[in-house]
């Protein structure tokens, strides 16, 4: 007996042995890194590596003189993700500015194992060089390779999670991945300086530079909720407290500059000061993500408008240079696994004409620069600024269009979306079209206490928009009204506006297949109202001043229903004086219920027909 335990005993010590001689690398280097976050599709999961000791100062750079990267597989899917330096891996609320803790943040979107290996490299200016063997490795980190394994994720509409990365996918509008769901956006464009926020670390707030416009957003904390994030001992209430305002509103998009150093604010950048290019701030830029990943939490589109119009020469003379290079990947890098967003390559580019502005070639440039270093492909827009004919289908990385119209009245948004939806329909490439400043910089969308029914902007903004095939729109607040473009910190100034973008949002989700229908305008009589067609299936009339208005259906000789709703409040479909139409010839939908003087959406859809063409 006891010579049989011997010989186990001494066996067990063999196996150990041969074990620990064949893995003895591996185990050294595991001991470098730590995989944390939830491990369930579409949620964050980060490696981070204990790496070289550094700091946002020291030589050499570690945001330029590193390159970290991991690429993650499953099955046939690739993810060659950047990291970045993250200090002490806490920076957020320590406000470390040196550790060792280098960091890759990616989203996984399939269930399943997820297979890791690790290039970390060293050399001058390695960052923005995408030749794989450039710099030497960094040792006991550079090679590292490991597994783990991706659960369903558990969360619920509306987060992000529970819907999957949003995808453009050749259409007029972006679609999540895992619903398939058709995504719709209302929003907030403004303040445009979102995160000239007091309490995010840096001296930003006082170097200067339009110091009175940092903002608190006091107003919004009491909007904050147990269990919301916080750093730095309980700060952010405010900014988080505004997310969670405008999402119990009903909104679904914040957009927010993230350079605007020679812009009219001044105060946002991810650099440690005004006049530095090379060197980021880590603990600011750690605060950031935690409002944007409570974004994603809750169902935010993240609209990164990545440069201001002033700025647009201020990298690298506009090129894609060092400069340019190492701030996108920076925003890829730290940013990019959200699920929800857009890279916006600048705000206005190309306005006024003739001022340092970029060229053609340098505007492809940077949306060429994010199509291949961003792993996710996010959708890719510009902003005017100058018109993006020259950008248009295979002529450019985008896949969509910002659009700014200059009307107080908002009177040319139905026409102008119409425009860019058809020119680039006619390139074979489909851009997702989204009027994101409509109205003119004077006064853009009013505060409910100057303008309390928004009657121009309903009919001819918000309705114009989505009544085209429009993706949806950003809200501008000129800067003639108190919480302005610059100013605002209370989005209350607009709440009975926010409750017609709802009810917008709403009617397109509940009772339209969008993604199939078009604008029609020409299939109605009248030209004081918008038609929204898929011909033959459905038809949504939209009469901005009420009237009697004739549906051509001579092409179709079904059976159709007619229903109102009232665009103005929120409400279920209704009765008018007719309840149904039929093809082939053109028929008059009648009048709404009530207020026909006023502006209704008729909704005609086919009954059970079998044949209807």
């Amino acid at each position: 007996m006891e010579v049989d335990l011997l010989t186990k005993l001494i066996r067990t010590i063999l196996c150990i042995l041969v074990v620990f001689s064949s893995c003895q690398k591996t185990s050294a280097l595991l001991t470098n890194l730590v995989v944390t976050g939830e491990l369930k599709k579409w949620h964050k999961v980060t490696l981070t590596f204990y790496g070289p000791q550094s700091s946002e100062t020291t030589e050499p750079n570690p945001f330029l003189d590193y390159r970290l990267s991991v690429t993650f597989k499953n099955d046939n899917r690739i993810y060659k993700v950047p990291g970045y330096f993250a200090a002490d891996g806490k920076a957020a609320n320590t406000g470390a500015t040196s550790g060792n803790n280098w960091r890759v943040n990616f989203a996984p979107d399939f269930t399943g194992q997820w297979t890791y290996s690790v290039s970390f490299r060293t050399g001058k200016n390695i960052a923005v060089s995408d030749e794989p063997n450039a710099g030497e490795p960094v040792a006991a980190i550079d090679g590292i390779t490991g597994k783990f394994t991706v659960i369903d994720t558990d969360k619920c509409i509306p987060d992000n999670r529970a819907r999957g990365r949003l995808e453009y996918v050749n259409e007029r509008y972006l679609q999540f991945a895992e619903t398939k769901d058709y995504f719709i956006k209302q929003g907030a464009d403004a303040p445009e300086n979102f995160l000239a926020y007091a309490d995010f670390d840096g001296d930003f707030k006082t170097d200067g530079q339009n110091d009175h416009l940092i903002k608190t957003w006091d107003v919004h904390i009491k909007d904050w909720q147990d269990g919301d994030p916080t750093w730095r001992d309980g700060k952010g209430r405010g900014i988080i407290g505004a997310v969670n305002y405008l999402a119990t509103e009903g909104m679904n998009a914040i957009s927010f500059l993230t350079l605007n150093i020679n812009g009219d604010d001044r105060n946002i950048f991810p650099y440690l000061n005004y006049n530095e290019r090379y060197r980021m701030d880590v603990s600011r830029l750690d605060q950031w993500e935690i409002v944007f990943s409570f974004m994603d939490k809750k169902g935010i589109y993240l609209h990164f408008k990545t440069q201001e119009t002033e700025n647009e020469t201020l990298l690298d003379n506009g090129e894609l240079g060092i400069q340019r290079k190492l701030y996108y990947r920076e925003l890829i890098a730290r940013f990019g696994h959200h699920l929800a967003l857009n890279w916006n390559l600048g705000e206005e580019n190309g306005w006024p004409p003739g001022k340092l502005n970029q060229s053609t070639a340098q505007r492809k440039a940077m949306a060429e620069y994010f199509y291949q270093h961003d792993p996710y492909h996010h959708h890719i827009v510009i902003h005017n600024g100058m018109m993006p004919d020259d950008l248009l289908g295979n002529l450019s990385k985008l896949t969509g269009f910002s659009l700014q119209t200059n009307r107080e009245d908002f009177l040319e948004v139905h026409e102008a979306v119409l425009e860019w939806i058809k020119k680039s329909a006619d390139t074979g490439k489909a851009w997702v079209v989204a009027c994101d400043e409509p109205g003119d910089a004077s006064h853009g969308l009013l505060p409910d206490s100057d303008d309390t029914n928004h009657d121009n902007a309903r009919k001819n903004a918000l309705w114009g928009t989505l009544m085209a095939g429009g993706a949806g729109n950003e809200w501008y607040f000129g800067y003639k009204h108190d919480n302005s473009d610059l100013t605002c910190q209370n989005w209350r100034r607009r709440n009975l506006w926010w409750d017609q973008c709802r009810i917008a949002m709403q009617f397109f989700n509940m009772h339209l297949p969008f993604w199939k229908m078009q604008s029609h305008d020409e299939l109605i009589s009248t030209k004081d109202g918008y038609c929204f067609a898929q011909p033959g299936h459905i038809y949504a009339v939209y009469l901005k001043n009420g009237g009697i208005a004739e549906l051509d259906l001579q092409q179709y000789k079904g059976v159709f229903s007619v229903r109102w709703f009232n665009p103005r409040k929120d409400g279920q479909l209704s009765k008018g004086t007719v309840e149904t139409i039929s093809g082939p010839s053109l028929k008059s939908i009648g009048h709404p219920p009530a207020e026909k003087n006023k502006d209704w959406l008729c909704l005609i859809t086919e009954k059970d027909n079998k044949s209807n063409h």
